[in-house]
C-alpha cells in the first residue's frame, strides 16, 4: 500500500513539473536571457536619485525638485556583441534611449549606439550615436555608412508616418534591436525604422555595452519591463 502511495504521489509530482519544464525548454530553445526580473535593478547599476523598480517596471524619473544636470544612464553589466533585444518602453515628456555596444566613460554617463525614444515625433526610432557621430539614420531609412564616413541613403524600411501612426502616446510600445555584424536594425510595434550598415571601420562597434537613457531637462518619466536578450551567432 505504501508503494502504490508513493508512486502515485510520484505521478503527481511529474504532471505537476510538466509545465514548468516545458516553459524552460521553451527558453531555452528561444535562447533569450531575461536582464530584468521585475523586482529589482539587479544586473543593473545607475543613479539611484532617478532610477527605480515601480509596479514591476524599471523607471527612470526626472521632477522639478529632482533634475539631472546631463544626461544619465542605467547599464546592465554584460557586454553585448551580437544580439537581438526585445523590451517595452512607455515614456510620458522628454526623451530616452536604448543604448548597444556602446562604451562606459564613468559616472553613469554613456557613449554609443543608441536606438532613440521621445515624446514627441520628431527622434522616436532613429539611430543616434551618443557622444559620437551624432544621428546616423533618420526615421524609414535605410542608410549605408562608407569606410570614410559618408552616410548614404539607399532605400525606405517604411513610411515615417505609418511608424508614428501606430506608436501608443503615454502608453506601452515594443522595441526590437538586432546587430549582427556592421548590420544595425530597430523595429518599433513591428514597423522597421532603421536599416543600417555601418561600415566605418574606425569608429563603428562590434561589441560594448547596454543602458538606458535618462534626458536631462524638463521633468520626464520613461519605463522598461519584459527585457531579454538574445545573443546571436
Amino acid at each position: 500500500m505504501s508503494r502504490l502511495l508513493s508512486f502515485t504521489a510520484l505521478l503527481c509530482i511529474l504532471a505537476l513539473a510538466a509545465p514548468l519544464l516545458n516553459a524552460e525548454d521553451k527558453e531555452s530553445k528561444d535562447g533569450f536571457q531575461a536582464l530584468f526580473n521585475g523586482k529589482t535593478l539587479e544586473g543593473w547599476s545607475g543613479n539611484e536619485k532617478f532610477w527605480s523598480v515601480n509596479d514591476g517596471t524599471i523607471t527612470g524619473q526626472t521632477t522639478a525638485d529632482n533634475p539631472t544636470k546631463g544626461n544619465t544612464f542605467l547599464i546592465w553589466k554584460d557586454q553585448v556583441g551580437d544580439f537581438e533585444l526585445r523590451l517595452k518602453f512607455k515614456i510620458v515628456g522628454g526623451n530616452s534611449g536604448i543604448q548597444y555596444r556602446s562604451s562606459d566613460k564613468g559616472n553613469h554617463v554613456v557613449h554609443g549606439y543608441q536606438a532613440d525614444i521621445d515624446s514627441g515625433d520628431q527622434y522616436i526610432g532613429i539611430l543616434y550615436e551618443e557622444g559620437r557621430r551624432g544621428i546616423l539614420a533618420e526615421r524609414g531609412n535605410k542608410v549605408e555608412i562608407s569606410e570614410g564616413g559618408e552616410k548614404k541613403i539607399v532605400g525606405k524600411t517604411e513610411d515615417s508616418a505609418a511608424i508614428l501612426k501606430d506608436i501608443k502616446k503615454e502608453d506601452w510600445n515594443e522595441y526590437v534591436v538586432i546587430a549582427k555584424g556592421n548590420h544595425l536594425i530597430q523595429i518599433i510595434n513591428g514597423h522597421t525604422t532603421v536599416d543600417v550598415m555601418d561600415g566605418e571601420k574606425a569608429k563603428s562597434a562590434s561589441s560594448g555595452i547596454l543602458a538606458l537613457q535618462l534626458h536631462a531637462g524638463p521633468p520626464m518619466k520613461v519605463q522598461f519591463k519584459d527585457i531579454e536578450l538574445k545573443k546571436l551567432k
